[in-house]
């Protein structure tokens, strides 16, 4: 069995048209529904689970546990066939999904259940602290270790009977990418269009980026290293894999146990990171740190992995494997006003450089909290007075933040209109305090640091998905894979294209040359498709005036090769 739990502030949905021949019975009323802060369980009951008695039990202990987590009163158990490629028998699955209800109908929660054997549309809004998102896999492991003992009995081992490649080969064989329901400006499809990347069975959820994709990738990162540079931060990089003990300290462990991978070594338990932010804790305290070392702001363009169900995966929309633009100051509490305006100030002029507009959000205090009231009321109150001194409009969620502190979100606004949270700035005084992050004062007395963290790519790879979807593919000079195509008119024109090539090479221009038979037409048709912002023509008219036919947005215009060159490097340089 497959979950996707999602804690939401409502869901809405309605039963649409049948899905199978004999469909649940349903009354009108429960055709629709709108629940109001509920624990959205997305169920998909697989055949594995045909052969498992307890699978009822585990379930509704596993659903408990997280509505404990996340404090929902609330339940929608809705049955969502998308999570699993193996799916039970239908009457099965219905009459898992009732003894599921039943069970936790016993409990103090109130229970509902959508419609089974519907297509349904919905509309929920998903809340924003860490746990609002958890995949879990139920598998049953009664007999299997004497399952394996009469294999290795009743089977020869590759050895023996030698591996069939060709099979193996086509198990591992990538994908291919159906469009059918996919919008036209969808990141895939245009992505398949620039060559930018791919994905493979071999790792779920995780980018191959092709040599175009990485140029954006590797152009991001260089301007983010740019700016921090400018904004005084140190980078580091940590290890991807550490010791179990490490995420217990951290709070991970409870909090993320089943979204990690975890493997063992020499008889002790490591965790693939999920997180930048213990190892840069490490990094702290490898050296006693002064007053006059804060505020200390430390970056990490750190690469995580998170255990995500294969049916939520979605391009780079979510992903298991992603590079987070991670950074944590820290600071004392009177650094601290001065440390979030110049995270805003940071987040803002890199957001405009892409020409995103945003929304802003501020989360306050949670139940479930640490640290004193006294310093949860200077924390919300320096966020909110630094948002309206900054005369910023933003909507307060009650009750939102984290455990540890307050935080201000980002919401970048698209093309499209749809609203992406990305970059964040949070308040904590947890982990220098789990962590025993300590600094002298002018005093020579010990003190703990606050420490925020922040993000403002948020993760690289939606980012990317973001950007490519915002632009239509069609993105900036300076960060466009291919910033020039050259194409000659006839063959006579040959030399004068690899004059240009190499002229633009020296300028470190990506340009690259049609010298196909294909019709001139179709030539730049191609180019076209691939999103190449400038497309030159060059015949014997060209050659002879030393000029250029630029073609840029289906509008053509015939410059001085001269110009031509100045005014790309500068485009190139101002990053426009």
């Amino acid at each position: 069995m497959k979950i996707l739990s999602l804690h939401c502030d409502y869901i809405r949905y309605k039963a649409l048209k049948k899905a199978l021949k004999k469909p649940e019975k349903i009354s009108k009323k429960r055709q629709k529904g709108d629940i109001k802060e509920p624990l959205v369980i997305l169920t998909a009951i697989e055949r594995q689970d045909e052969s498992n008695p307890k699978v009822v039990d585990e379930i509704v202990k596993e659903i408990k546990k997280i509505a404990k987590q996340v404090k929902a009163k609330n339940i929608l158990l809705y049955p969502y066939a998308h999570l699993s490629s193996s799916l039970s028998r239908p009457d099965f699955a219905l009459k898992i999904l009732k003894k599921v209800e039943s069970k936790l109908r016993k409990s103090r929660f109130k229970i509902s259940r959508a419609p089974f054997g519907y297509y349904k549309e919905f509309e929920l809004k998903c809340k924003g602290h860490p746990l609002a998102e958890l995949s879990r896999e139920v598998n049953y492991k009664q007999g299997e270790a004497q399952k394996l003992v009469d294999e290795v009995k009743t089977k020869k081992t590759d050895s023996d009977k030698g591996i069939n490649h060709k099979k193996l080969l086509k198990e591992i064989s990538k994908t291919k990418l159906d469009t059918r329901k996919l919008k036209e400006n969808d990141h895939r499809i245009i992505g398949q269009q620039m060559d930018l990347f791919s994905f493979s069975e071999t790792a779920p959820g995780m980018v191959f980026w092709h040599h175009n994709g990485l140029i954006i990738y590797n152009k991001l990162i260089k301007l983010m290293r740019q700016e921090l540079r400018k904004e005084g931060y140190k980078e580091i990089k940590t290890p991807e894999v550490l010791d179990k003990k490490l995420w217990q300290i951290s709070g991970h462990w409870d909090k993320y146990k089943e979204n990690i991978f975890s493997t063992n070594y020499e008889d002790r338990n490591f965790a693939v990171k999920p997180m930048n932010c213990p190892g840069c804790m490490l990094v702290y305290k490898n050296s006693p740190k002064s007053y006059k070392d804060l505020p200390l702001k430390i970056a990490e363009l750190g690469t995580v992995h998170r255990q995500e169900l294969s049916g939520v995966l979605g391009g780079l929309f979510r992903v298991i494997q992603f590079t987070q633009d991670d950074a944590h100051v820290f600071c004392t509490e009177k650094q601290l006003e001065q440390e979030i305006i110049n995270i805003i100030n940071f987040t803002d002029k890199i957001y405009k450089i892409f020409g995103f507009k945003y929304n802003v959000e501020l989360s306050t205090r949670p139940k479930k909290r640490i640290g004193s009231e006294e310093i949860w009321d200077k924390a919300e109150s320096v966020l909110e007075k630094i948002l309206k001194k900054k005369k910023i409009k933003f909507k307060i969620h009650k009750g939102e933040g984290v455990f540890y502190g307050p935080k201000i979100d980002f919401h970048i606004k698209d093309s499209l209109n749809r609203t992406w949270q990305c970059g964040t700035i949070q308040v904590d005084f947890s982990m220098p305090e789990r962590f025993d992050l300590t600094y002298r004062d002018k005093s020579n007395k010990l003190k703990k640091p606050i420490m925020i963290h922040r993000a403002i790519y948020g993760s690289l790879e939606r980012f990317i998905g973001i950007l490519i979807e915002h632009t239509k593919g069609h993105l900036p000079l300076w960060l466009a894979p291919i910033q020039v195509r050259i194409i000659n008119f006839t063959d006579r024109n040959n030399k004068a294209v690899e004059k240009l090539k190499q002229e633009l090479h020296e300028k470190n221009i990506r340009v690259d040359i049609d010298l196909s038979q294909e019709p001139l037409q179709g030539k730049i048709k191609q180019a076209e498709i691939e999103k190449i912002p400038l497309i030159i023509v060059i015949g014997d008219k060209e050659e002879k005036t030393k000029s250029v036919a630029v073609r840029r947005n289906q509008k053509v215009k015939t410059i001085k090769k001269d110009v031509f060159l100045k005014q790309i490097q500068k485009e190139v340089d101002e990053r426009r």
